[in-house]
């Protein structure tokens, strides 16, 4: 059974930091494209950031130089490490799977069946 599963997030003050993990089991894991979405309320669950098997990451630009996402195949686990958080970095966050080389869409729904597995969702509050 493919599985992800979060960790890591919780309250913080802004400028603060907290780093999410989310550990995969039920695929092979090193090649496979992992990637972190949020939902803030009332906004569309958004790409964060993603990491290709080859290496290669994205950012979003409202967290570019402020997030680092990082693979250890060893662990089966994909970390998001977020600094110099904003209360705009509200929201509950999720790590998804792309198994099949498919690109990551920018916007969509939880739970989407456009990507192959999606964790549980951990949420992340940043006070000011």
């Amino acid at each position: 059974e493919v599985q992800l599963v979060e960790s890591g997030g919780g309250s913080v003050q802004a400028g603060g930091s907290l780093r999410l993990s989310c550990t995969a089991s039920g695929f092979t894991f090193d090649d496979s494209d992992m990637g972190w979405y949020r939902q803030a309320p009332g906004n569309e669950c958004e790409l964060v950031s993603s990491i290709s098997s080859d290496g290669s990451t994205y950012y979003a630009d409202s967290v570019k130089g402020r997030f680092t996402i990082s693979q250890d195949n060893a662990k089966n686990t994909v970390y998001l490490q977020m600094n110099s958080l904003k209360p705009e970095d509200t929201a509950v966050y999720y790590c998804a799977a792309d198994l099949f080389g498919a690109d990551f869409p920018p916007l969509v729904r939880v739970q989407s069946p456009a990507l192959d597995a999606w964790g549980q969702g951990t949420l992340v509050t940043v006070s000011s």
